[in-house]
């Protein structure tokens, strides 16, 4: 898995998970990745901090090999940590969405399909829908993402 940081046509900054290289390739080509913010589907990488790994006196090192004190990232911390960062990432992600976004419950798929369709105006949507229907709406060109939800009492 690949972690990049995303930048839209906006200039909103997210980050998104990816299967490889190639994976990012492909769904941005074909408009499977879209803006966390606005919902926009012009995405490009954002210019990334360099990955650090620890030296052998503790310190962290870049891969040049320049000395740096830094604030660990996920890739470098053991498990527990990283299992409690992503937790972390995920609970703002719901805020975030809650925030700014309006919950449409079961009606998602019909209400993303009005907003694509400018059938009605243009907002940022959440809520629920199958695999199958997600897929459809996908193959039908929506910019439609689904997300890791944590339940209420763990956000």
């Amino acid at each position: 898995m690949i972690l990049y940081d995303l930048k839209c046509d906006k200039g909103h900054v997210f980050e998104a998970w990816f299967h490889s290289s190639a994976a990012y390739d492909r769904q941005v080509a074909d408009g499977e990745v879209a803006c966390a913010v606005c919902g926009s589907a012009k995405i490009e990488k954002a210019p990334m901090a360099p990955r650090l790994s620890r030296g052998r006196s503790g310190e962290k090192q870049a891969e040049s090999g320049q000395s740096v004190q830094s604030a660990g990232t996920a890739a470098s911390l053991p498990d527990a940590e990283a299992a409690g960062e992503l937790r972390r990432k995920l609970k703002e992600l719901r805020r975030h969405v809650e925030a700014n976004c309006e919950y449409v419950g079961s009606a998602f798929p019909e209400e993303a399909r009005k907003i694509h369709y400018g059938e009605t105006s243009p907002r940022g949507i959440y809520g629920e829908t199958s695999d199958d229907e997600a897929k459809k709406m996908k193959d039908e060109g929506l910019p439609v993402a689904r997300i890791p939800w944590l339940r209420k009492d763990d956000a």
